[in-house]
């Protein structure tokens, strides 16, 4: 298989917003790896013994059960440990795993920032594809400018699938995206912007990108936690206006 190129990230510390709770909580981060480019329909081709019409574009259609089960694949073929274990659709992560596995949205927005504080790391002409270039498909990976971590298109060109449940109270198992695609407007390329959609779902403009790192710990690291995905999927608090709670 192509090689998949990693850069290493710093550990760090990193601020994520809940709109619907109104809260916000600073994330502690050990370092880890994050694939310098999504995975492109090259990559996920070659595992599946097929042929890739746009080789350097990221692979889209993809969805979040799809990627997952790419990352096992791919860390089998390098003799890595898989991250991860199924039940039916039921994914386990073993967090002390060193194969390659969907990044936690903690660790997606804190290399996405590379030490930023706004919305974007560079002037979004330069750093991402966005509905002003009048794409109708994703870019080839590489042709704007990366960000300090060295990591391309993390905002703009497709969306990218992250591990974390988006919001488990009102959307029960739907997985976050991250970063903006081609035919989003600069209000969506944001490092903060938060969407997602069922784990089986597949857009023409979601794809993923891979992480590495195993950490001493079961059931939490880098952000996430199940113990705080149980709480979350209790709605407790003043509801917004035209919010409903799963029945």
């Amino acid at each position: 298989m192509t090689d998949i190129d990693l850069a290493r990230i710093a550990g760090g510390t990193v601020t994520l917003h809940d709109a619907r709770r109104k809260v916000r909580w600073d994330v502690e981060l050990e370092p880890y790896e994050l694939g310098v480019y999504a995975v492109t329909e090259e990559q996920l081709a070659e595992l599946l013994g097929e042929s890739a019409r746009h080789p350097r574009r990221p692979a889209v259609d993809v969805s979040w059960l799809r990627a997952v089960r790419f990352c096992n694949a791919a860390s089998e073929w390098e003799g890595l440990d898989p991250a991860y274990t199924f039940e039916g659709e039921d994914v386990t992560w073993h967090v002390d795993a060193d194969g390659y596995r969907l990044p936690t949205e903690a660790e997606w927005e804190h290399a996405c920032r590379a030490g930023s504080t706004g919305p974007h790391y560079g002037p979004l002409a330069e750093v991402a594809w966005t509905s002003a270039d009048g794409l109708t498909a994703p870019a080839e990976v590489g042709g704007r400018l990366p960000n300090l971590n060295g990591l391309f298109d993390t905002l703009g060109n497709v969306w990218e699938w992250c591990w974390d449940l988006l919001d488990p109270a009102r959307y029960a198992d739907y997985r976050v995206f991250r970063g903006g695609g081609f035919a989003d407007d600069a209000w969506s390329v944001r490092a903060s912007t938060r969407r997602g959609g069922p784990p089986r779902s597949h857009h023409d403009d979601v794809g993923f990108r891979v992480a590495r790192g195993g950490f001493d710990a079961e059931g939490a690291a880098q952000g996430w936690s199940a113990r705080a995905d149980a709480e979350r999927a209790d709605p407790d608090g003043p509801l917004p206006l035209g919010w409903t709670p799963l029945r």
